[in-house]
């Protein structure tokens, strides 16, 4: 991808997120090997900065799980830090969200590593922190909307997986995103078809609605007894399932 080609209203309407600094959002994006090849900085610096912010705020969201109740101790803490923030899950995260395809990465987005992809979601969380429209609560939402923090579901994965752990696995097949409110607080609303069932989904991103129309669907497989591996037959009449 060229730099003049940066496209980073696409990048916003992924993540729920409007920068005020444009090349802060850029930067984030810039590998090493692309700064060393044309020059200029790379987002080393903010993937340092986004590593203490990410572990800060799952340290202060597990701090606060199940308060009052059953708190999780020191032990419980760390390794479920650990887990949250470990290169496995930043890249999945950031994969999910397809930032990878907008990454200036010399040699072409396609051959970067998981160590890579993991800290860009780190240089985008510093981004994010540092931007004059966003700040510690900005960065808070991004990442736990992203990760899953104390006990927030992946419904996009779950469903997946759900689909091809059945003979003949199929993929869920998620539909144009539709853009509706206002233009400084958009509503973005997807729809997921899989095995004769459509559902929808309706958030403040694109990948927040992904993840509702997800969400939806598995429980339309549940309701009609297939929410579970090893169903039999197949339903070809397909059904809607809107919010």
């Amino acid at each position: 991808m060229l730099e003049t080609e940066f496209p980073a209203g696409e990048i916003e309407r992924e993540i729920g997120f409007s920068f005020r600094d444009k090349e802060l959002l850029k930067l984030a994006f810039i590998h090493s090997t692309y700064s060393n090849a044309h020059g200029g900085e790379n987002n080393e610096r903010l993937e340092f900065l986004g590593d203490a912010v990410l572990e800060l705020i799952v340290s202060e969201r597990l701090y606060g799980i199940g308060a009052g109740k059953e708190e999780l101790n020191e032990g419980q803490m760390t390794e479920a830090r650990q887990k949250l923030v470990s290169q496995k899950a930043l890249a999945a995260a950031a994969k999910r969200l397809g930032l990878c395809q907008y990454l200036l990465f010399e040699g072409g987005a396609s051959n970067v590593g998981e160590k890579t992809v993991a800290s860009l979601f780190e240089a985008l969380t510093a981004a994010i922190y540092l931007d004059g429209a966003g700040g510690y609560a900005a960065a808070q939402k991004f990442v736990s909307h992203n990760l899953s923090l104390s006990g927030e579901e992946n419904y996009k994965q779950r469903l997946q997986e759900l689909l091809q752990s059945r003979p003949g696995g199929t993929m869920p097949e998620y539909g144009e995103a539709r853009k509706s409110g206002e233009d400084h607080a958009p509503l973005w609303t997807v729809s997921v078809c899989a095995e004769g069932l459509t559902a929808a989904g309706t958030g403040k991103s694109i990948s927040a609605a992904e993840q509702k129309a997800a969400k939806r669907l598995l429980e339309a497989l549940a309701s009609r007894g297939e929410g579970r591996e090893g169903r039999s037959g197949k339903n070809t009449e397909r059904k809607e399932y809107k919010e």
